[in-house]
């Protein structure tokens, strides 16, 4: 078995039109980065999180951020998700996103695996060969 993935760190730029009129990142963006660096450390673990024929999803359920300081068009920063919480149906996120050693954001996410062949939908267990590449991270910050 491969190793467990906890966590992960994702280096971006913000580009043009991520900034609002007033030349700073939107709000809404910082959920598309926690959303990026999800996918990045799925895709570390060797997984999609919309893999074609999977039977199941992975829908939001909750999200949220702090902002303590603004990004700028062309700022370099880090996004450092970490699995904060994990059952049998659903994944919590931290994430924060440092430029240098100064914070920028933290916010928080949780999808639920849900079985996308019902309606509605309903929660449903992660299938093994995804719920044996994640573990709780040790380190959260």
């Amino acid at each position: 078995m491969t190793s467990r993935l906890s966590g992960f760190t994702l280096r971006r730029r913000v580009q043009f039109a991520e900034v609002d009129s007033a030349g700073i990142v939107h709000f809404s963006r910082y959920f598309r980065y926690m959303e990026e660096a999800e996918h990045a450390m799925w895709r570390e673990a060797g997984l999609s999180i919309a893999a074609t024929g999977c039977e199941v999803g992975f829908p939001r359920v909750a999200a949220a951020f702090d902002y303590q300081q603004p990004l700028r068009f062309e700022e370099e920063f880090d996004i450092h998700i970490r699995i904060v919480k994990m059952s049998a149906r659903s994944i919590s996120y931290r994430c924060v996103l440092r430029r240098g050693e100064d914070t920028i954001a933290s916010g928080t996410m949780t999808i639920v695996c849900v079985d996308r062949s019902v309606t509605p939908l309903r929660a449903t267990p992660f299938p093994s060969e995804i719920a044996d590449r994640f573990e709780v991270a040790a380190d959260i910050d």
